[in-house]
């Protein structure tokens, strides 16, 4: 009986020669969406490489005549071979950041209520909310700011100055704050206004990217910290807000690469000038997207030349600060089931 039992139980020669089949048969559906998906990603790349190549080409002339002083030159006189974007890049990065500090605090409040607080019925139409925003034009938001909000921010605009003006960023050149009759036109069309309405175009990009990151946050870590006696708010610093770090980083820096390259809005609350201009509340920025704006229509065959030079400048930069976030959410925790 026992050598019954050995013979059932204990396998033969053959069977430990013979190894398992671990392939996986992969359906023809399968295969035809990873064909489209490395096809559609090879087709984005390729699109990407040949703007660069594009704007490259494009701009060689200029670049040629300019060199190293394109960089370093405030002024914008082309056909006399004086050109330079110091000026228009400082403009374009100082809107860009007076837009993320006030979108960040907004998305990431607005984010933190749809994934924890709302109900479950509103939570989609939030979501529906805010996604339509980035639909909305960027003329209509340029309309809103220039007719609407620049009136209701000189208030604020002049308050800032009066109170801390001695900081350099705060101070306004010809502004005096002791006079309650003058005017109020050296606080219109400033880098602080545009930022402001930048700020709101940017905020649903931020905040999806943002509500993504917090949407993933495991659920036995949340109930965990719930069950360890912890309130809402404390699990959501204990466990949703560290969890979605690197979604908070990754939209703020994707809201950073939007803002940095809009154009209508910008161009039609500022009063272009090109002169380094450090002043937030102060009349008068100008960015590179508005200087091509602006230029267009009017611009030579040189001058066409330096337009694209800056707006080669400026595709590197976004593609630099959408690079750079991009590689945070892939590292983050929140990143590596997207990533997978």
């Amino acid at each position: 009986m026992s050598a019954a039992v050995s013979g059932l139980t204990q396998p033969g020669p053959e069977h430990l020669d013979t190894p398992r089949d671990l392939r996986t048969r992969v359906e023809p559906a399968d295969r035809l969406f990873r064909g489209a998906a490395r096809g559609s990603g090879a087709v984005v790349l390729a699109i990407m490489l040949l703007v660069g190549v594009f704007l490259g080409y494009r701009a060689a002339e200029a670049l040629r005549v300019a060199g190293w002083s394109f960089l370093t030159t405030s002024a914008w006189e082309p056909d006399s071979h004086h050109f330079g974007i110091a000026a228009v890049l400082t403009g374009t990065v100082l809107i860009g950041l007076v837009a993320i500090t006030f979108a960040v605090p907004l998305a990431l409040g607005t984010a933190l209520y749809i994934s924890e607080y709302a109900p479950r019925r509103l939570r989609r139409t939030l979501i529906s909310l805010v996604d339509l925003m980035a639909a909305v034009p960027s003329v209509v938001y340029g309309l809103w700011g220039a007719f609407f909000l620049q009136g209701q921010v000189v208030g604020l605009s002049r308050w800032i100055a009066t109170y801390f003006g001695w900081i350099p960023l705060f101070a306004v050149d010809g502004a005096d704050p002791g006079d309650p009759l003058a005017t109020t036109t050296v606080y219109t069309s400033s880098t602080f206004i545009a930022g402001m309405v930048v700020a709101l175009m940017v905020t649903p990009i931020a905040c999806s990217v943002m509500r993504e990151a917090f949407s993933q946050a495991p659920v036995g870590e949340r109930e965990g910290a719930l069950a360890l006696g912890g309130t809402k708010w404390g699990m959501i610093r204990a466990v949703v807000l560290p969890f979605g770090l690197g979604g908070v980083i990754g939209g703020t820096m994707l809201g950073l690469g939007r803002a940095l390259g809009e154009t209508i809005a910008v161009y039609m609350i500022i009063s272009p000038v090109f002169a380094v201009q450090p002043h937030l509340l102060q009349n008068g920025a100008n960015s590179v997207s508005a200087l091509i704006a602006l230029r267009y229509g009017s611009a030579s065959d040189f001058g066409m030349s330096a337009l694209m030079a800056a707006g080669l400048a400026l595709f590197l930069m976004t593609l630099v600060v959408n690079f750079i976030a991009s590689s945070i959410v892939a590292r983050s925790r929140s990143g590596v089931g997207a990533e997978a």
